[in-house]
């Protein structure tokens, strides 16, 4: 069986990986800026209407404060690190990392998943493009349609005409055969 190290190949001597060392650091720095970021002068000068004992007092106890507070967030954020194992979690990811790095078929898999996904997007391209020309056809064939029964209606139309023009001819057909028998009403 494959024994892999407890937290990761770059982990430090105390079992600390550079990942979660980086973050502890980065956490470090942060707090320490944000509850320094008052000099001594700027804190005289919010304090300027005591007198100078009382702000060397007040500057001392405010710096017991700062320090006190900055080990307190500090303890709290290790306590937190512990409970989640978040040492343990970036440790695993910088492992993982790295094996990703080392796997010459990793950059081969995420390959063939661009591919497939240019492929699958084409696809669906194409797939509305005949769906876009399905429907031109379809508006066509309306289109056709609608001619077709203005030519009907207007067949039925001269077809009305016809008779009619038939009719008249049968009528003036008649009336020759009527007047043309020899007999003058004059």
């Amino acid at each position: 069986m494959d024994k892999r190290p407890e937290h990761g190949a770059n982990a430090s001597p105390n079992g600390i990986g550079s990942r979660f060392s980086n973050l502890n650091k980065s956490f470090k720095y942060s707090i320490r800026s944000l509850l320094t970021s008052c000099s001594k002068e700027e804190f005289y000068k919010a304090f300027s209407s005591f007198s100078n004992t009382e702000r060397e007092f007040l500057h001392r106890l405010f710096l017991q404060v700062i320090t006190s507070l900055h080990e307190n967030i500090e303890e709290g954020f290790e306590t937190i690190c512990i409970q989640t194992q978040a040492g343990a979690t970036l440790d695993a990811v910088e492992e993982i990392v790295e094996e990703q790095d080392l796997d010459v078929l990793f950059s081969d898999r995420s390959n063939i998943t661009d591919v497939s996904e240019n492929l699958s997007m084409a696809k669906k391209k194409e797939l509305q493009h005949l769906m876009h020309m399905v429907q031109l056809g379809e508006e066509h064939n309306q289109v056709l349609r609608n001619r077709l029964q203005i030519l009907r209606e207007d067949n039925k139309v001269l077809s009305g005409a016809s008779q009619a023009v038939e009719k008249f001819k049968n009528m003036n057909l008649n009336y020759g055969a009527n007047t043309g028998d020899g007999t003058d009403d004059v």
